[in-house]
């Protein structure tokens, strides 16, 4: 008999993408304008009613409402129409251009940042609805049997929006000054690291993911999907991009199957290669349907679940920024910086777990999630191979590395953070011909390695109340 599903939270009946539509519909610049112009469409189909109650008698407007001719309220909303469509051309072009800049100096996979920003989409619609709403109000003024009909309340709206518009400009000229400048771009991309470690934990807490253990349990699944599963292929090629666990669980359970998923969000998949691998055999059709459904493919990686693709821009403006044709070693720091941040947060608290269980207890979904060692390697050794020779930034990798020690809650993370140390005074001997910059190097090395030890004690002080009660 096929056990029935059983979730721990309402949300797992849901497929949980719901992240992924979200951001691949804030990363367009279609989107918000269009919702602008209905908006002013809204807008002119209730002044427009309110215009014809006052017209027939019904309503009375108060002083400041515009009064004139129909001749002169066309001439206003000609003339509002040509300026705003023409300011919006410009506000594109702008646009266009941050675009490109971006491109250059941050590289092409920065460009998302910017076409996901609120404050361009939002300037882009104001302009643009401002426009609908005139030409709508211009049509609209015409010759009756009873005479002209001016549409006194939409002109004068007319009127405000375009007051309104002129605070947009200033507004949007000052947010792309601050926005194209790279400690603002730096930040921007530690803050996309936080949310999405926040949404991984969430999720993760509603799925009732656990963390990966090595337990003779554990083991055993792992054996037996070796040996005996089924793999099933990809049906698309591309970027992972997001997986939807709670309905492979769903599926996992109602077909009494485990599934072992062998790629992560960030992995390039190659249609036709192993995607995951399923057993029993005999559940390998209902569960190769329920994975091309939850698994996203795109052609870019995206920040919806890809911690590790926030940490590769963070690396790629440094390494441009340490290039013989930048040499610009102060945005090299500043990376670094944010990067230790990152891993700050990481350290605090663990990383979600890749165990799903069904309400029984038993395992259903292996995911292979992001580990903490990854992450470290990711942030530190491109960087540290594009800095040889550079002491100045091996000294910051190994002060983050220190701050980083501060924030560790598992021992086990030290040797990770260690082994790096080692390889960054390696290269600091074998790349520095300056022995004043080598002592700078061993001191921020051994300022690590005392870091480290507290650490350690501090763990080991936390665990001995456990030990002793």
């Amino acid at each position: 008999m096929t056990p029935r599903s059983s979730p721990r939270d309402s949300r797992v009946r849901y497929y949980r993408v719901s992240g992924w539509r979200r951001e691949a519909l804030r990363t367009t610049l279609w989107l918000v304008p269009t919702l602008m112009v209905g908006l002013a469409v809204a807008l002119f189909s209730v002044t427009y009613a309110l215009d014809v109650a006052a017209d027939a008698g019904r309503l009375t407007f108060p002083g400041w409402v515009s009064s004139g001719s129909a001749d002169a309220a066309r001439q206003v909303l000609i003339g509002i129409a040509a300026a705003v469509i023409t300011v919006a051309g410009v506000v594109f072009s702008i646009t266009i251009l941050a675009l490109q800049l971006a491109s250059q100096q941050f590289g092409p996979r920065m460009l998302r940042n910017f076409i996901r920003d609120r404050g361009t989409q939002v300037s882009l619609g104001a302009f643009v609805a401002t426009f609908v709403y005139c030409m709508l109000t211009l049509g609209s003024v015409g010759h009756l049997e009873s005479g002209d009909f001016v549409p006194h309340l939409c002109v004068t709206v007319a009127l405000g929006l375009t007051l309104v518009d002129l605070g947009v400009l200033i507004y949007f000229i000052d947010h792309v000054a601050h926005s194209i400048q790279l400690p603002t771009v730096v930040a921007g991309i530690a803050r996309d690291f936080r949310q999405t470690l926040d949404d991984l934990h969430s999720d993760a807490a509603a799925g009732g993911a656990s963390p990966d253990d090595h337990g003779a349990e554990m083991r055993g699944v792992r054996e037996r999907l070796e040996r005996e599963g089924t793999p099933v292929p990809a049906s698309a090629s591309g970027f992972l991009q997001a997986v939807g666990h709670d309905r492979l669980l769903l599926i996992a359970t109602s077909s009494d199957s485990v599934i072992r998923l062998l790629h992560r969000p960030g992995h390039f998949v190659v249609e036709g290669q192993p995607l995951a691998l399923v057993r029993p055999p005999e559940a390998v059709g209902e569960v190769s349907e329920a994975l091309a459904r939850a698994h996203i493919v795109g052609a870019a990686r995206t920040l919806t679940q890809d911690l590790g693709f926030a940490v590769d821009q963070l690396c790629e403006v440094a390494i441009r920024a340490l290039s013989p044709a930048v040499n610009d070693t102060f945005t090299a720091l500043n990376c670094i910086d944010w990067l230790g941040d990152c891993l700050c947060q990481v350290a605090r608290r663990p990383l979600p777990g890749g165990i799903y269980r069904d309400a029984r207890g038993t395992v259903r979904l292996i995911d292979p999630v992001i580990t903490f060692e990854r992450l470290v390697k990711g942030a530190s050794d491109k960087i540290r191979q594009a800095g040889r020779g550079m002491p100045a930034v091996l000294v910051r990798q190994l002060q983050n590395l220190e701050k980083v020690a501060l924030a560790l809650r598992d021992p086990g993370q030290g040797e990770v953070l260690l082994c790096q140390a080692q390889m960054i005074l390696r290269v600091s001997e074998e790349s520095v011909p300056e022995p004043s910059d080598r002592r700078d190097v061993r001191a921020a090395y051994d300022a690590l390695l005392v870091r480290l030890e507290e650490s350690e004690r501090r763990a080991e002080d936390l665990a001995s109340p456990a030990t002793e009660s």
